[in-house]
C-alpha cells in the first residue's frame, strides 16, 4: 500500500505540471489584466507600460509560465493585480478562503454521509415499503431543486424562526450571514450556541443536496449486492440478516459511494459558490467569482491549483478505501 501511495503520489507531479501549464495559457488567453487601468482616464500609457515590464506582461508566455512556476513552487503565489486590491497577498487570500470553505464543507459532507448512507442502506433492507418510497421520493426532490432555490427557501425559514424565537423572548439563533473570522468566544454553551447559529442553514444545504446523492447510491449498490451469490450463500448458511447485512452486504455496497464521496467532496469543496452567495460566505466559491469578475490571474491561478490538488488528493483517498473496504482489490 505505501509503494503504491508513493507512485501515485510520483505520477501526480506532472499532471499538476500539465494542468498548470494548460490553465495558465487559458488564463492569460482570456484577457487583459489591465484592461480596468486603460480605462481609466487618468492612467498613462507610460504608467500601463510600466505596469506590463513590472507585471512581465511583455514576456513570452512560456518565460512568464516559467517564472510563475518557479515563484510558485518556493511559495511565492504572487499579488493580486485587481484594481483596488493591489498588493494583497494570493497564497493569504486563498488560504484564508479555503478554511472558510473546510469549516463549512467538512460538517456538510459528514453529515450527508452519514444521513445518505444510513437512509439509502434501510431503504434497500426495506425494498417498496413506505419509508422507501418515502426516501426515494425525498431523494428525487432534492435532486430536482438547484441549490440556490434550497439556500433560500432555508434561509427564508431561518429568518422566520428567528422571529418567532423573538417574539418569544428568546435571542435569535439562526444566522444568515457570514460567519466569524475570528472564531468564537465565550462559555462552552455560547461557543456551541454560536457555532449552530453560523453553521447550520449553509451547512442543511449543501448536505440535503449531497444526501440525495448519496441515499441513491447506497440503495442502489446495496440491492445489487444483496442479490449476489455469496449473499446468498450466507444466507442459505444460517447467519442472521444483520451478520449478513453489515458483514458480508455493507461494505462491498460501500464502494461505489465512496468514489461518488471522493469526487464530490472536492467538487463541493472547490465550487460551493451559490450557497457561499446566498449566505454571504468569503470561500473559495466567493473567491472564484471575484477573481473572474475582476479578471486577476494570480488568484485565479492559486484558486486553480488548489482545486487540481484536492482532486488528485481526494481521488487518492478513494483508492486506499478500495483496499480497505475490498481486500479481493489488490492495489499492485
Amino acid at each position: 500500500m505505501i509503494r503504491y501511495i508513493i507512485r501515485r503520489l510520483l505520477i501526480s507531479v506532472p499532471i499538476l505540471m500539465i494542468g498548470s501549464f494548460l490553465a495558465y495559457v487559458m488564463v492569460a488567453a482570456s484577457g487583459n489584466p489591465l484592461a480596468e487601468y486603460r480605462a481609466r482616464p487618468n492612467v498613462t500609457e507610460e504608467q500601463i507600460r510600466s505596469l506590463e515590464i513590472t507585471l512581465g506582461l511583455d514576456k513570452p508566455i512560456i518565460e512568464r509560465y516559467w517564472n510563475w512556476l518557479t515563484d510558485f513552487l518556493s511559495g511565492d503565489w504572487g499579488k493580486s493585480i485587481a484594481l483596488g486590491q493591489a498588493s494583497v497577498d494570493v497564497f493569504d487570500s486563498v488560504m484564508q478562503a479555503l478554511w472558510i470553505t473546510f469549516r463549512l464543507v467538512i460538517g456538510a459532507e459528514v453529515l450527508a454521509i452519514l444521513l445518505g448512507v444510513s437512509v439509502g442502506l434501510l431503504a434497500a433492507v426495506k425494498q417498496y415499503s413506505i419509508f422507501d418510497y418515502f426516501a426515494t421520493s425525498a431523494a428525487f426532490l432534492m435532486f430536482s431543486m438547484p441549490v440556490f432555490c434550497v439556500a433560500v427557501i432555508l434561509k427564508t425559514y431561518g429568518i422566520q424562526f428567528n422571529n418567532v424565537l423573538q417574539d418569544m423572548g428568546f435571542d435569535r439563533w439562526l444566522s444568515t450571514v457570514s460567519p466569524a473570522t475570528s472564531g468564537f468566544e465565550g462559555s462552552f454553551g455560547e461557543v456551541i450556541f454560536q457555532y449552530t447559529s453560523v453553521y447550520t442553514l449553509p451547512t442543511l444545504t449543501l448536505a440535503l443536496i449531497s444526501f440525495a446523492a448519496y441515499s441513491r447510491f447506497q440503495r442502489a449498490s446495496m440491492l445489487e449486492t444483496l442479490h449476489s451469490d455469496y449473499v446468498r450463500t450466507a444466507k442459505a448458511k444460517g447467519l442472521s440478516q444483520r451478520r449478513v447485512i453489515l458483514r458480508h452486504a455493507f461494505r462491498n455496497a460501500m464502494i461505489p459511494v465512496t468514489t461518488l464521496f471522493s469526487l464530490n467532496f472536492a467538487t463541493v469543496f472547490t465550487g460551493a459558490i451559490v450557497t457561499e452567495t446566498v449566505f454571504g460566505w468569503r470561500g473559495m466559491g466567493s473567491l472564484l467569482v471575484s477573481s473572474v469578475r475582476q479578471f486577476d490571474p494570480n488568484m485565479l491561478m492559486g484558486w486553480l491549483m488548489v482545486t487540481a490538488t484536492l482532486v488528485i488528493v481526494f481521488n487518492l483517498v478513494a483508492d486506499i478505501m478500495y483496499g480497505v473496504l475490498d481486500p479481493r482489490i489488490r492495489l499492485a
